[in-house]
C-alpha cells in the first residue's frame, strides 16, 4: 500500500507488527488499529491528559505522538495496567475508595499518571502530586478526591513496602 509504513510496537507486553500512514498518532494506533479504547480523544492539543499512556514508564500524550516514534519502546495503556479480569491495580482501587472517579473519562490518563509518579517517587508532597497531575483536566471530581487517592495509594504501597 502506497504512503504506509510496517511498524512493530510492544503494547501491554505484546508485540504488534502494523502497516500505517507515517502520520497516525500513537492514539490512533491503539484505539483504531488496536481496539485499545481506554485512553481518550479530546482536545488533540495535548492539554486534557485525557490520551495518557505510559512510554517506557514516562507519561506521554498520546494525540501528540507519532506511532512510529514509538517502535522499539514498551507501551502501557490502562487496558495493561490490572493483572487480570476484576483485579485492580493499587492504584486504581484507590481511586475508587476516594471517589476519584465520576464520569471516568479523565481516570486512565490520571491513574497512568500516578503509576508513573509512585514509580519515580514513592513517597510524594501535596504539591510534587498537583505537578504531576497539572495536565489533566477533569471536570467532575473537584481534584480533591484524586490527590486524596494519590497520598492514599503511596501510604498503602509504602505500607505494603515495609511488610516485605
Amino acid at each position: 500500500m502506497k504512503n504506509f509504513l510496517p511498524i512493530s510496537l510492544r503494547v501491554n507486553g505484546e508485540p504488534y507488527d502494523l502497516l500505517i500512514p507515517p502520520w497516525r498518532t500513537l492514539l490512533e494506533v491503539l484505539r483504531e488499529n488496536l481496539s485499545l479504547t481506554g485512553a481518550k480523544r479530546s482536545c488533540q492539543e495535548g492539554q486534557c491528559g485525557a490520551c495518557t499512556v505510559l512510554l517506557d514508564r514516562k507519561p506521554i500524550n498520546s494525540c501528540l505522538y507519532l506511532a512510529v516514534e514509538a517502535q522499539g519502546k514498551e507501551i502501557l495503556t490502562i487496558e495493561g495496567l490490572s493483572r487480570g479480569a476484576g483485579d485492580l491495580h493499587p492504584v486504581q482501587k484507590s481511586f475508587v475508595e476516594k471517589g476519584a472517579i465520576q464520569c471516568g473519562f479523565c481516570t486512565p490518563g490520571l491513574v497512568l499518571s500516578t503509576v508513573s509518579l509512585l514509580d519515580e517517587n514513592p513517597n510524594p508532597s501535596e504539591d510534587e502530586i498537583r505537578k504531576a497531575v497539572v495536565g489533566h483536566l477533569c471536570r467532575c471530581t473537584g481534584y480533591f478526591q484524586i490527590i486524596e487517592a494519590i497520598l492514599a495509594a503511596a501510604r498503602e504501597r509504602a505500607g505494603k513496602d515495609t511488610e516485605a
